[in-house]
């Protein structure tokens, strides 16, 4: 609150000057007044601050390790949930609000009062958090080529966040994965750019449409329904050699402004808060140690005005082995131009290095301020300091009937119809929903985990079905067909159970187990046991459909004479009611390969046009169906 003036009139003697100041009641002060423009608060709070204050903004630390004493005593600017970090197993949106308030409180009592930036990785849904509504992963949703659509999650995702009291997400992921082996493929929209690069419309639903005259890459967020954004990982993620993560990607520059830069052009222009630098290398140099590429490109050329941030112990992970040298771990991930550190634990090791590298001269004092300026600029264009604190008003966002309703729309448009019938003038699909009685097999049949896949309630994923609240491939086959049509599960039934059962057809549903990371890279990039023997097994007895649940595109080929008909769904999500909308013809399949589809693993890497592309199914394929008319 500005005070009113009072006619108290002081004379200010300076040499033969005389001037008379006008005090107000109590001092006025600048930064904390909503109507001064943002660069005014800028430059007020900067020239208040400490070399400690300033460093502490540049500090984000793991919840486990953020209590309230923290954060006055180092002046912490950031805090993060980890993937599966929470405050309590199946935590309340109330339980978020507490823990994250308590924290902020810690903040709110330093001297200057700046208050601290809650950040999560919400990559599909606000996917930590228990009740939440998970929709389905990028690499499905790449396939619905709607990025209307992608908006709408965006909004969505923004509430549920802030039903939990955060105001900051790590997503989107704008990797452009030039390889399945890849272990984070499924974050990837796709392998081409442009597909990419239409689905960063997902950021004007998380951080609200940027207004008409904004100046180019101005942070931009609308309020306290919706979350600063984070575009990843900056920049070559998805191209590094056989798909190993955190690797090497060779390419030219050409190469790297044509395939895996696009995509910032456009989330840069929509007023993007923050841009996450790679675990990745380009050409042999790590990207949290390339200041050509952050301080250079991002943000001299684009004009980025954000902050940006480093990966989890990103700067350790300069080195190899990790934390080797951290004095120049420090000098080379700050001094590219890295504004906030993702520590997560060892904060103070952080604080005491940066303090004697800006106090000798090594990291000069004006890299300092930049990076502050930018983590400020993104506080106050978020209006956190006016509203600190998260209050109830909406919990019920959380896993709400409306989001969990599009998460389903989002599952009908991203599967991929790949085979129809042994012939094409009989097609088994869509199904009847009368019938006497019909097979459900399959690991992935009755598991609402594995239909989630990793990043959902922890890292790496649960198998199980207690790991959240929503609908499984079976139970939506269950509560989709006809009253009288009796659905028999087996979740691993041999050939002998399947002839003698008379099945009028069977659904199979098997893929790949969940995993994150670079624990999901892989070589042979198949199916594991039991899926290709349930695949056998039933579909050598019974007329079959096969749904494969992967974050990628999978050996398929040695099964497919077998199969009547197959299915791509990917990582739907919790609502798996989608898939059975599709396969019973309460709607039609529409969604097309966002990806190329190998034959076999040997082919890799192999993307649309170039000169080797022989694919078992190509980029852009899908069949349609049309709905059937009850």
């Amino acid at each position: 609150m500005v005070s009113k003036l009072v006619c108290v009139s002081v004379q200010l003697i300076t040499g033969q000057k005389i001037s008379t100041l006008v005090l107000t009641e109590a001092d006025y002060i600048k930064y904390k007044d909503p109507k001064q423009p943002v660069g005014a608060r800028i430059k007020d709070l900067m020239k208040r601050m400490t070399l400690q204050e300033k460093i502490g903004q540049m500090v984000q630390i793991e919840r486990s390790v953020a209590t309230p004493d923290v954060m006055k005593q180092y002046f912490i600017g950031s805090v993060l949930s980890g993937g599966g970090s929470v405050p309590a197993p199946k935590a309340s949106a109330e339980t978020w609000i507490n823990t994250v308030n308590e924290i902020q409180k810690g903040s709110l009592s330093t001297r200057l009062g700046i208050p601290m930036i809650y950040g999560i990785d919400a990559v599909h849904g606000h996917n930590n958090v228990y009740n939440a509504t998970i929709f389905p992963h990028n690499v499905g949703l790449g396939v619905t080529r709607d990025p209307q659509l992608v908006k709408k999650i965006g909004e969505a995702t923004a509430l549920e966040v802030r039903a939990t009291g955060i105001p900051y997400v790590f997503a989107p992921c704008i990797a452009v994965c030039r390889d399945p082996r890849w272990g984070r493929c499924y974050e990837s929209y796709s392998e081409d750019p442009k597909i990419v690069q239409a689905m960063t419309e997902i950021i004007p639903g998380l951080q609200g449409e940027l207004p008409a005259k904004s100046r180019k890459g101005i942070p931009f967020v609308a309020g306290k329904q919706k979350v600063a954004a984070c575009a990843k990982h900056f920049v070559g993620d998805g191209g590094t050699t056989k798909g190993i993560d955190e690797n090497n990607t060779v390419t030219s520059f050409d190469g790297l402004l044509s395939i895996h830069m696009p995509a910032y052009y456009n989330s840069i222009s929509k007023g993007v808060a923050t841009v996450m630098v790679s675990y990745s290398s380009w050409n042999g140099k790590r990207m949290h140690a390339n200041r050509d590429l952050v301080t250079g490109f991002l943000k001299d050329k684009l004009k980025f005005k954000g902050f940006v941030i480093s990966d989890w112990q990103g700067i350790d992970r300069i080195t190899s082995p990790p934390h080797l040298n951290y004095s120049y771990s420090v000098e080379a991930g700050v001094g590219a131009g890295i504004d906030m550190i993702m520590i997560p634990y060892n904060f103070t090791e952080f604080i005491d290095e940066l303090t004697y590298q800006v106090k000798n001269n090594i990291i000069p004092m004006s890299r300092i301020d930049d990076a502050v300026k930018r983590i400020l600029r993104v506080k106050f264009v978020m209006g956190i300091f006016e509203n600190p604190l998260a209050d109830f008003s909406l919990v019920n966002q959380l896993g709400s009937k409306e989001h969990r309703e599009l998460a389903r729309e989002a599952v009908r448009k991203s599967l991929v119809l790949l085979k129809n019938g042994k012939s094409a003038d009989k097609p088994l699909l869509p199904l009847p929903k009368k019938t006497a009685k019909i097979l459900v097999a399959g690991s992935h049949a009755d598991n609402l985990g594995n239909q989630c896949g990793g990043w959902t309630i922890t890292w790496q994923g649960l198998g199980g079905n207690d790991l959240t609240i929503g609908t499984t491939i079976l139970n939506a086959v269950k509560n989709t067909v006809d009253p009288t049509t009796q659905v028999v599960y087996n979740e691993n039934p041999d050939a002998e159970f399947v002839k003698s059962n008379k099945f009028s057809f069977a659904i199979v549903v098997v893929g790949e187990p969940t995993y994150a990371e670079m624990y999901g890279d892989s070589f042979n990039l198949s199916i594991p046991e039991p899926g290709p023997s349930t695949i056998h097994n039933v579909c050598g007895a019974v007329k079959c459909v096969v749904v494969v649940i992967s974050g990628r595109p999978v050996v398929i080929q040695p099964y497919l004479a077998n199969i009547d008909a197959l299915v791509a769904a990917w990582l739907p999500g919790t609502e798996g009611q989608g898939v059975a909308d599709l396969l019973f013809g309460d709607f039609g399949f529409s969604g097309k390969l966002a990806r190329t589809w190998f034959k076999t693993v040997d082919q890799l890497p192999m993307n649309i046009g170039d000169t080797h592309y022989d694919p078992l199914f190509p980029f852009g394929y899908g069949l349609t169906t049309k709905p059937t008319k009850n």
